[in-house]
């Protein structure tokens, strides 16, 4: 269960990710916006997949 819920959150990272680059290449109007809330999430879901995998190894060990 827990492979399968950090495999989750990495895909989640990785498909705002490639959203971010879709919009940087696309440009227009309010893309700079865009731009800065794609890279809030991807912040937000690098730390959520962060401690999913640090729970899943901590819950491994035990």
């Amino acid at each position: 269960m827990s492979n399968i819920l950090v495999l989750v959150a990495a895909v989640a990272v990785f498909l705002v990710l490639i959203a971010g680059f879709i919009n940087m290449f696309r440009g227009g109007a309010g893309a700079m916006q865009r731009s800065q809330t794609l890279m809030r999430w991807r912040v937000g879901l690098q730390f959520l997949a962060l401690i999913i995998a640090l729970a899943a190894l901590y819950f491994k060990g035990r």
